[in-house]
C-alpha cells in the first residue's frame, strides 16, 4: 500500500503544472528599489557624503584596503566617487532630483579632501590632526601593503584614485553646470597634463619623489586611465590640450616597447628606459600581466584614435607571450628576467620589526602569492588584433563610442572594475528579485565576507566578517539602473 502511495504521489508530481516563473518587477518596484538602496547608502553608509569599502552594522569597523579611522572615507574605486557615480546615473535614469542632491553631497566630500595640486590621495581623512598617530600606530605596521606604510604629501594615479575622482567631477558639471564645481574640476585636469613626462608617461604619484613612484608607471593603469579620463574631457569640454596630452599617452605605449625577443612591457620604467622595480615584491622584469593589459589597452587606443600605429607593436607582444608560457593552457607568471626571459619571483618574505624583506627567486613554490602563476587568453588576443586590423578607422571609432556610451552606466573606468560587470542587466525575473527582495525592510544588502588578515596574511586565515559592501551595492544599483534602462518605461 505504501509502494502504491508514493507511486500515486510521484505521478500526481509529474502531472502538476510547472512552477511559474516569478513575475519580473514592474517599473514601480525598481524605482523604489533604487530610492530605498541610495537612501540606505546615504543615511547609514556615508560619512560626511564620503565612503569606505566595507562597513560593519554596527558601524564600529570600517575598512578601505586598511581599516580606517572613523573619520576616513575612502576615494580609491569602489569608494566615494564610484557611488557618487551611481546616484549621477540614478538621476539621468529617474529624473528624481534627490540622486542628484545625494551626488552634489558625495562630490562636496571630495572636493574637501582635493589635494592643493589637485588630486587625491587614496582616502581622506576629515580629521587630519590624528593622521600622523594612525601612521605611526597602525599603517606603518601593515606590510603587505607597501603603499600605506608612510604618509605620501602628493596625489596618486594608482587604482584610478585621481582618476575616478575626476572623471565623476567631470560628469556632474556636464550634467549640472554648477559652478561650484568647475575650479575643482580643472584642478584635477590640470594637474594630469602637469604631471605628464614629456615622453607621454606618467608618475604613479604627483608631486615626485624620490622613489618608484616617480617611475614611468603602467601599473594599475596609472597611464591608461588618465589617457581616457583627458579623451572624455576633451570631448565634453573641447579643450585641445586635454587631446594632445592623450596622444601623448599613447605613443608612450609604442616607445616603451621593449625590444625582441622580449617584446613586452614592463610595469613601470626608469628614466633610462628600462624596466624598473616598484613595490618591493614588484621586481624590474618584463611583465606578462601587464603585456597582456597593454596589447588590450592598445585595442581601445586604436578605436579611439583610428590610428594603426597603435596596433603595429602588437604582433610582436604576442610572440614574446607564445615563446613565454610556463605550463600548458596558457599559463604565465607575471615576471620574466630580462635577457634571459627566466620565469622569476619574489621570495616569500620575512618580517622583522613590521617591514618586509623580498629576495628575487626562481622557485615559484616559495614565492610570494603576488606575480604568481596565472592563465591569459593569448588566443582571444590574437583574434580580437585580427578583427581589429580589418576594421576601417571610422568603424573602429564608432565601436569606441558605442563602449564609452556603455560606460557611461558603470562607476570604474573600464577594465579595471574588480571583475564586476556594472552595465549587466539582469534577464532572468528571478535574480532580478532577489536584489530587490534582499533590501527586506530596508536595512540595506548586509553579506557575509572575508578580510585579509593585517598582520600576516600569508601566514595567517582571513577574518569573516559581516558588512556591507560599498561595491556589492554600487553594482546592485548598477544593475537596477540597467533594467530601468531596459524596460524602456514599460512594465508599469
Amino acid at each position: 500500500m505504501k509502494s502504491f502511495a508514493f507511486a500515486f504521489l510521484a505521478l500526481l508530481v509529474l502531472l502538476a503544472p510547472p512552477a511559474k516563473a516569478p513575475a519580473s518587477p514592474t517599473r514601480q518596484e525598481v524605482v523604489s528599489a533604487m530610492r530605498t538602496a541610495a537612501d540606505f547608502m546615504m543615511a547609514k553608509l556615508s560619512y560626511r557624503g564620503g565612503f569606505v569599502w566595507k562597513t560593519t552594522p554596527d558601524g564600529s569597523l570600517r575598512y578601505g584596503e586598511l581599516r580606517a579611522r572613523d573619520s576616513m572615507i575612502w576615494v580609491e574605486p569602489p569608494g566615494t566617487p564610484t557611488v557618487g557615480m551611481a546616484l549621477l546615473e540614478a538621476y539621468k535614469a529617474t529624473g528624481d532630483t534627490i540622486y542628484l542632491d545625494h551626488a552634489k553631497t558625495v562630490a562636496n566630500a571630495l572636493v574637501w579632501g582635493q589635494r592643493p595640486e589637485g588630486g587625491w590621495n587614496y582616502f581622506i581623512d576629515f580629521e587630519v590632526d590624528g593622521l600622523t598617530d594612525y601612521y605611526d600606530e597602525y599603517f606603518s605596521k601593515r606590510w603587505g601593503w607597501e603603499e600605506h606604510t608612510k604618509f605620501s604629501d602628493n596625489s596618486t594615479f594608482d587604482d584610478e584614485v585621481t582618476q575616478s575622482a575626476t572623471l565623476f567631477l567631470l560628469r556632474l558639471y556636464d550634467t549640472t553646470q554648477d559652478p561650484a564645481y568647475r575650479t575643482p574640476l580643472f584642478d584635477a585636469l590640470d594637474l594630469i597634463l602637469e604631471s605628464q613626462y614629456p615622453n607621454g608617461a606618467w608618475p604613479q604619484r604627483y608631486p615626485l619623489r624620490n622613489d618608484y613612484t616617480s617611475a614611468y608607471t603602467f601599473n594599475d593603469g596609472a597611464i591608461f586611465n588618465n589617457i581616457m579620463v583627458l579623451l572624455e574631457a576633451y570631448d565634453r569640454l573641447g579643450r585641445p590640450a586635454y587631446l594632445e596630452a592623450a596622444r601623448r599617452g599613447m605613443d608612450f605605449f609604442i616607445i616603451s616597447q621593449l625590444p625582441s625577443p622580449q617584446a613586452g612591457w614592463a610595469q613601470q620604467y626608469g628614466r633610462d628606459m628600462k624596466p624598473t622595480r616598484g613595490r618591493k615584491f614588484e621586481l624590474a622584469t618584463v611583465s606578462a600581466g601587464q603585456t597582456a593589459d597593454n596589447i588590450s589597452d592598445l585595442f581601445t587606443i586604436y578605436k579611439a584614435s583610428g590610428d594603426a600605429r597603435y596596433l603595429d607593436p602588437i604582433p610582436a607582444a604576442l610572440e614574446w607571450l607564445d615563446a613565454s608560457a610556463v605550463g600548458p593552457d596558457g599559463l604565465y607568471t607575471y615576471f620574466y628576467e630580462t635577457e634571459t626571459n627566466r620565469p622569476i619571483y619574489a621570495r616569500k618574505p620575512t618580517i622583522e620589526d613590521h617591514v618586509a624583506t623580498f629576495v628575487p627567486t626562481y622557485d615559484s613554490e616559495d614565492a610570494y602569492p603576488y606575480g604568481h602563476r596565472f592563465t591569459l587568453n593569448v588566443a582571444g588576443l590574437r583574434q580580437e588584433y585580427e578583427r581589429l586590423r580589418q576594421l576601417e578607422p571610422a568603424a573602429a571609432r564608432a565601436e569606441f563610442d558605442i563602449e564609452r556610451a556603455k560606460s557611461l552606466v558603470q562607476p570604474i573606468l573600464a577594465r579595471r572594475s574588480r571583475g564586476t560587470d556594472y552595465r549587466t542587466v539582469v534577464k532572468h525575473a528571478e535574480e532580478l528579485r532577489q536584489i530587490i527582495d534582499a533590501l527586506g525592510d530596508g536595512s540595506g544588502w548586509l553579506e557575509e565576507d572575508v578580510l585579509l588578515d593585517e598582520v600576516h596574511f600569508m601566514n595567517n586565515p582571513p577574518w569573516d566578517i559581516v558588512a556591507y559592501d560599498t561595491g556589492t551595492y554600487v553594482a546592485r544599483l548598477f544593475r537596477l539602473i540597467n533594467q530601468l534602462h531596459d524596460l524602456e518605461g514599460g512594465g508599469e
